[in-house]
């Protein structure tokens, strides 16, 4: 015979919060197993003293509010921690971008005159994109770790992240065409393959980052 509780109060709460909340899964894990933690002492401390389990449990919830109470905080928690996530996806491609660029530069010698004028477009295009993260990821760790223990964190901060992030996702898309297209017509086309290759790779990383951002940025908080 099974011992599990059924409609246990505690449970459908988390339940409730966890379907509400949305952010990167690590941290809302974390966030909501802290929340039903709480909650689960709160149930001990009462049911040592004789209460039983579900009016303990029902008591326990009410003191906690309801998750519509609840959830404004803990989004704008996740959401914060959604942004610090997406510049440090936008950093982890600057590597490859500046790999890009190298590499188209590198195939630049010995091509005609219209695949020269595109390399070199590519080149600064990847180059730019790449001192962009670097500056988005410096502004947005910094605002949301060190800063943020002396300064409010910009309501508009994770907005600004999902939407320069989502730039910069399109923009390597598009360059990644681009290459693609060159490389078919390059004299020296792997050098141009492969960079078409890492800055694929460069979409792939940023690109769910920076839709979850924006989805975050959406939500109340």
């Amino acid at each position: 015979m099974s011992t599990e509780r059924r409609d246990d109060p505690i449970e459908d709460y988390v339940a409730a919060l966890e379907a509400a909340l949305h952010g990167p899964v690590r941290a809302k894990a974390r966030l909501v197993e802290e929340i039903r933690d709480g909650l689960t002492d709160a149930v001990a401390e009462r049911t040592r003293d004789g209460m039983p389990y579900g009016r303990a449990a029902d008591q326990a919830v009410r003191e906690f509010g309801s998750t519509d109470d609840l959830v404004p905080s803990c989004q704008r928690e996740l959401t914060i921690a959604q942004a610090r996530h997406t510049a440090r996806a936008t950093a982890a491609t600057a590597p490859f971008l500046i790999a890009c660029w190298y590499l188209v530069r590198s195939a630049d010698h010995d091509q005609d005159w219209l695949l020269s004028r595109t390399a070199q477009l590519m080149a600064v295009h990847l180059a730019g994109i790449a001192v962009g993260a670097a500056l988005l990821t410096a502004v947005a760790l910094a605002a949301t770790g060190t800063l943020a223990r002396r300064l409010p964190i910009p309501d508009r901060l994770p907005r600004m992240v999902g939407w320069t992030g989502t730039t910069a996702s399109v923009s390597i898309a598009i360059a990644t065409l681009a290459l693609a297209t060159a490389s078919v017509l390059a004299t020296n086309w792997p050098l141009i393959a492969l960079a078409g290759s890492l800055a694929a790779a460069s979409h792939g990383v940023m690109a769910s980052s920076v839709r979850a951002c924006r989805r975050c940025a959406r939500l109340p908080n």
